[in-house]
């Protein structure tokens, strides 16, 4: 030990004797000190390759190029190029996916603070629809490949109603609603929307339409009846679209990028993974790299210390559900109330998080998941500044869990509000007789089948089925109207029955406070919080691969099977047979925007099949 140590020191000594030296010896030649280059000038680039999510994807390993991107990883990415100041200006580049309407909104938000601080931003596209349009035409200058697909022809949307293919197959759909807007279960019950359906529709489509040209308007720097008319003018070809100022050039994507170095230099650094954190990956030459990439992953589970206070972020994404967290890879998004209600507690424990943002994407679902969703907001608002923040949807149940909170924030195309009740079951008993099967029915108590499939309701069934479903939507208008107060434009009757509205039309409501995304609610809260310098933190910290494996492996999952498992245990020596699995054979081939309504509708059905009573906004037309 002695001796290593000693030579240890002699050769530290030797090198300290050495530099000085060297560095005498060039200075005697006459030989100036080299001085380090300067960091070459560098573009960040963005590619939209796939669907923009909310939650972050996990990132802790993957075997090529695997999962998405997340509207709030992207935003942090812009905002770190926005103050590096080698980045010279961002680069936006869309092959594929969808953006939702208030993501693109958002994203307009951090490309024109891009802009604001002398960066330029440049975007080419393989080809361009109406959403992708608005969310590009921001761009300092956009481009588009020769011969694209310039399909800027305003908004189409369309619901499916399943009445008819219900009455072939013997099935009675058996619901009830609270209030004449409350038109969730219209999709099962008509063959067409109700009035009052119709009309909220164009109304959401007015307005979101109106947002989408004063959009395009401001990002090509034109009025919104000149936008209006290049939407009635579509669609174009590349050139027409550039002769018409949709554009402002067709090239390819290496003319493109020719562009972007004749004028900031050859040696201009293309960053197509700036702002993107370093993830362990597998070198599959190496016998021994799958235990360094699970050493690593073991490290990263090891969690330390928080540096600096930090605003806390707890989404609730998809359908509101009851229940834990289910550990899967590739499985449907759903917030689980067991979940968000752990996060929430967690997140009001934990004295480095001063400030937290509940960010709702989500269309509603469970009464009672919503109901323990919303209590566990009000014990984090008791402790510290929380704010909530909607991102495309946050209607029905997804309203309801935001309520709590003194102020809200919405794009202004968020869909919202949908002040609701709906309940009810299928008759399926006609369908059973088609096929040849009977079942005889035992039961004790009076309303013990109320649920039941076998018989459509009776009267007193059905009484009795709306008078508990009015008690729960008196309770929702309560919640609102003891919250929002007289922030509330009109009587709360006026405001629920289950109407729908965009963002903007609900911050002149009053059901919102501030038309803004997730980035604006983090800085309002952390104003509030009064932190200038923190971090912003996922609550839970998100798990990775190898956690999860052993999670489930071990049986500490939070949360049983998904609601596609629980639903049909076995169907031709398959797990998981749900009416989505079921019509897929037949419907997956056909047009994909209508098989995604149709398995949307079939999603809601089993939720209602299963929670009887739910807060779930109505199957509308989401423009595309």
């Amino acid at each position: 030990m002695t001796i290593r140590m000693s030579r240890t020191i002699v050769l530290a000594a030797a090198g300290l004797m050495v530099l000085p030296w060297a560095l005498a010896s060039s200075m005697a030649r006459g030989e100036e000190p080299k001085k380090p280059e300067p960091p070459k000038p560098r573009i960040a680039v963005f590619r939209l390759t796939g669907d923009l999510t909310e939650l972050p994807p996990n990132e802790s390993f993957s075997i090529g190029a695997v999962g998405g991107t997340s509207l709030r990883d992207l935003i942090e990415r812009m905002k770190k190029a926005e103050k590096d100041d080698a980045v010279k200006a961002v680069v936006f580049l869309h092959e594929a996916g969808s953006v939702g309407a208030a993501q693109a909104e958002e994203l307009r938000a951090a490309m024109a603070r891009l802009r604001g601080v002398g960066k330029d931003v440049y975007a080419h596209a393989d080809s361009l629809t109406m959403r992708e349009y608005v969310l590009l035409s921001g761009a300092t200058r956009l481009s588009i490949v020769p011969t694209a697909d310039v399909w800027v022809t305003g908004m189409f949307g369309e619901a499916p109603y399943l009445r008819g293919l219900l009455d072939k197959l013997g099935v009675k759909p058996e619901f009830l609603h609270c209030g004449a807007y409350k038109s969730a279960a219209e999709v099962y019950l008509r063959d067409g929307p109700s009035p009052e359906a119709e009309a909220m529709q164009n109304w959401l489509m007015d307005s979101a339409y109106t947002t989408a040209l004063k959009l395009i308007g401001e990002g090509r720097k034109v009025s919104a009846d000149r936008a209006r008319e290049w939407v009635d003018n579509g669609p174009y070809t590349a050139e027409k679209a550039k002769t018409a100022g949709l554009v402002d050039a067709v090239e390819h994507r290496q003319d493109f990028e020719a562009v972007l170095k004749a004028k900031y230099g050859k040696d201009v650094v293309f960053d197509r993974k700036y702002g993107k954190k370093a993830t362990p990956t597998i070198d599959f030459s190496s016998p021994f790299a799958l235990f360094k990439v699970l050493g690593e992953m073991m490290g990263q589970g090891q969690k330390k210390g928080p540096s600096k206070p930090a605003v806390g972020i707890v989404y609730v994404e998809g359908p509101i559900m009851l229940g834990g967290a289910q550990p899967s890879l590739f499985g449907e998004e759903s917030a689980r109330s067991s979940r968000i209600r752990k996060a929430l507690d967690e997140a009001a424990r934990d004295d480095s998080i001063k400030a937290v943002v509940l960010r709702v994407n989500s269309p509603g679902g469970s009464a009672v998941a919503s109901e323990i969703i919303l209590d566990a907001t009000r014990r984090v608002k008791a402790k510290k500044p929380f704010v909530v923040s909607m991102g495309n949807v946050a209607g029905s149940g997804g309203y309801y869990v935001a309520c709590a909170s003194d102020v809200i924030f919405a794009d202004a195309t968020t869909i919202t509000a949908s002040i609701g009740v709906v309940g009810g079951k299928l008759a399926s008993e006609a369908m059973w007789k088609k096929l040849g099967i009977t079942f005889k029915s035992y039961k004790r108590g009076r309303n013990a089948g109320l649920l039941a499939s076998s018989e459509p309701f009776t009267p007193e069934e059905r009484e009795r089925l709306q008078g508990w479903m009015d008690e729960i939507y008196e309770v929702f208008k309560g919640h609102v109207k003891k919250i929002r107060g007289d922030r509330l434009k009109k009587p709360i009757d006026e405001l629920a029955g289950g109407r729908v509205f965009t963002g903007k039309q609900a911050l002149e409501l009053g059901l919102v406070d501030r038309i803004g995304g997730l980035g604006d609610a983090i800085a309002f809260i952390a104003g509030e919080a009064k932190m200038t310098e923190y971090e912003t933190r996922q609550v839970p910290a998100p798990k990775n691969f190898l956690e999860q494996l052993m999670e489930e492996a071990s049986g500490n999952a939070d949360g049983g099977p998904g609601l596609d498992a629980q639903l049909g245990r076995v169907a031709g020596g398959r797990v998981g047979a749900s009416l989505v699995d079921l019509a897929m054979p037949m419907i997956g081939h056909l047009d994909p925007a209508r098989v995604a309504s149709v398995c949307e509708a079939l999603r809601h059905l089993e939720l209602i099949r299963r929670e009887g009573v739910i807060l779930m906004m109505p199957e509308h037309a989401i423009p595309r």
